[in-house]
């Protein structure tokens, strides 16, 4: 898995790659929102379109992450799930943790909403 991040509609957008398999991947996408929270950038946007894979580990690292944010008192959202990655929210109930959009721009631009 890599990971690029960008500033887009006053959030960071983070764009994961490839396969989400947690592991060392968890520790760079960790120290990654560390850096945003000392920079006081925490409205987070996960855009998953370009994920071919998640196992358990991936879904521990984006809920790690959702965590990391909000202790930090900002949010986590997905963007752009895959029917695949979609049904494994559902399967495993993280459906109704995560808020979930279908494009980067209604995710950033629902954390003007309140």
């Amino acid at each position: 898995m890599s990971f690029t991040t960008a500033e887009r509609y006053n959030s960071v957008v983070i764009e994961f790659k490839g396969n989400v398999m947690g592991g060392p991947d968890a520790v760079s996408l960790n120290e990654k929102l560390h850096e945003l929270i000392d920079a006081e950038k925490t409205n987070v946007v996960v855009d998953l379109g370009k994920v071919k894979f998640m196992n358990s580990s991936g879904l521990g690292m984006l809920i790690g992450a959702l965590t990391t944010m909000r202790k930090a008192g900002g949010d986590l959202r997905i963007a752009n799930a895959t029917d695949k990655i979609e049904s494994l929210l559902i399967v495993t109930k993280l459906i109704t943790v995560f808020k979930h959009y279908k494009s980067v721009e209604e995710a950033a631009t629902s954390f003007g909403e309140g």
